[in-house]
């Protein structure tokens, strides 16, 4: 039987379907019916989920609380590699997801199949579902801490719950390769770094979508042409020492190169004898230059490279060739560039892999979605908590938002978590309470500004807000990075930047303590 592709909203029979790439728009193709069963989805991630999601989604249904609403609060709990912030990415995945969720007939088929979900739970489910509700976001590239809410989902409950796993994957993981790509930029000074990371990844989507979420970081190319061709990012490679063993002599496999690529020439050095190699580098560069092209740089990938990039630079220095670059690879991190970089070594540019792409130190940030307020239909949002024996995974009840203060420097000083009903401060003190330690208060005093964070991305299931160019991003993130003061982007013992509670978000967070602890006393026996 030939399969049929169906219009998921319509359930029309379709011949073919469009293709275009989940991010940028661009038409990679023509899905045909007979490719269908692959999964292929123009960005469909609907099924890319954990299934205690759709029990839940289905319990809903089937129990008549479809018109009740949640509140559901994206964060994490804390900062990967023991650093002081992340860098906020994904949500443009976010968006595409929104906009594509829905059940198409094969997945529902497919949970039929299992034999977990009642008739009334599969109908339920193939009734149509797709968001209808609120999203709220901090836009891509801004620096966040700790308990802050990346983003804000309040809708009907079996919405808002379907979107927990998903949404989880795409902003935990771009966010952290963001924040290692900010670490990276970071420790070089804002010297260029590469994301050379694409063979390491966790897989192809994942240095796809990593190469996108390092650059927002502040990575200023990608080796990912697929990213490249995508996002438009620049792509930048060499040559492996494949090509260069695949010459009987070193000098031939440069010249090859040059000759193949002469206005766009970068030899790897090291295959052999890194002194060696370099020396016949810069034979080659001297006949470029003699046919009017100019070497672009030379790469180092092993040894102690600030040794080699020392004797790198006075072999092409001692040639006349001082506007050779020296690019440096190796398993390179954050600590290991500020340690060259303390031996003042004399490396331009630094092409980052693994460490990067994997988040090597910290391969996962610990991003959770919970529910924070809910509406059992009559229009009134009532604060839930998660209460835990670990007080870092209390929640802080509520519809809330994000404000930030700056000081007369436009300096980063703190963040309070308000009501979303709360006015932002102007001109006057405001105070802030610790998130978890009564005893740990503290006032912003004027002269300050205070700015709201968050903005709407999605109002009752329309998207209303359209993403930055992927540039603008970046750039972003650059702005957002000197506004945060030193103490907060060293790598050892960072400063802690104080996330509080305004006065309404404590008191409601701490009622909330008080009733479930008197609702959960053993009464007392009579005597």
């Amino acid at each position: 039987m030939k399969p049929v592709l169906k219009d998921p909203k319509t359930g029309a029979v379709l011949d073919s379907v469009d293709i275009a790439d989940s991010e940028s728009g661009t038409h990679l193709g023509t899905l045909d019916s007979a490719s269908a069963l692959k999964g292929l989805r123009c960005g469909n991630l609907t099924l890319d989920t954990d299934l205690y999601e759709l029990t839940m989604v289905a319990g809903y249904g089937v129990l008549g609380k479809t018109g009740e609403k949640g509140c559901f609060d994206l964060y994490y709990r804390t900062n990967p590699d023991d650093g002081a912030f992340c860098i906020s990415a994904g949500l443009e995945s976010v968006i595409n997801y929104v906009n594509n969720l829905g059940f198409h007939p094969e997945d529902i088929d497919y949970l039929k199949s299992l034999g977990i979900f009642s008739k009334a739970a599969i109908d339920y489910l193939s009734s149509g579902l797709k968001f209808t509700g609120d999203i709220w976001a901090v836009p891509e590239g801004t620096v966040v801490f700790p308990h802050e809410p990346l983003i804000r989902v309040s809708g009907p409950i079996p919405e808002a719950q379907i979107l927990e796993t998903t949404l989880l994957a795409l902003v935990g993981h771009q966010t952290l390769i963001a924040t290692k790509g900010a670490r990276m930029f970071i420790a070089t000074g804002g010297a260029p770094v590469m994301d050379f990371g694409t063979r390491r990844a966790h897989g192809v989507e994942a240095a796809l979508y990593g190469a996108r979420a390092a650059y927002i970081g502040g990575c200023v190319a990608t080796s990912n042409v697929k990213a490249g061709k995508v996002f438009g990012i620049p792509i930048r490679g060499t040559h492996a020492h494949s090509w260069v063993e695949s010459f009987d002599t070193e000098i031939d496999s440069f010249r090859g190169f040059s000759q193949v690529f002469p206005d766009n020439c970068v030899l790897l050095v090291d295959t052999y004898e890194t002194l060696e190699g370099v020396r016949q580098a810069a034979t080659v560069a001297k006949e470029m230059l003699r046919s009017g092209h100019r070497l672009q740089a030379i790469r180092i990938d092993s040894g102690d490279l600030a040794y080699w990039s020392k004797v790198a630079r006075q072999v092409l220095d001692d040639a006349g060739l001082h506007e050779i670059k020296i690019l440096a690879s190796s398993d390179l991190d954050e600590y290991l560039i500020q340690s060259l970089r303390a031996q003042n070594a004399p490396i331009d540019v630094w092409c980052v892999g693994t460490r990067l792409m994997t988040s090597y130190q910290t391969p996962a940030l610990g991003v959770v979605y919970k529910l924070m307020a809910i509406d059992w239909g009559d229009g009134r949002w009532i604060p839930r908590i998660k209460i835990s024996e670990n007080p870092q995974k209390v929640t802080n009840p509520g519809v809330k938002k994000i404000i930030r203060f700056h000081n007369g420097s436009g300096r980063m000083m703190g963040d309070i978590l308000t009501g979303v009903d709360e006015p932002v401060p102007q001109g006057i003190p405001v105070r802030a309470h610790h998130p978890m330690y009564d005893y740990m208060k503290k006032t912003y005093r004027p002269p300050y500004t205070a700015t709201e964070l968050m903005v709407p991305v999605f109002l009752e299931g329309r998207q209303v807000y359209q993403p930055p160019p992927l540039h603008e991003i970046r750039e972003k993130t650059i702005r957002q990075l000197d506004s945060l003061e030193p103490e907060y982007k060293r790598f050892s013992n960072p400063h802690i930047y104080k996330v509080s509670l305004s006065d309404q978000v404590f008191r409601t967070k701490k009622a909330l303590l008080q009733y479930y602890e008197d609702k959960n006393r053993p009464e007392k026996k009579e005597s």
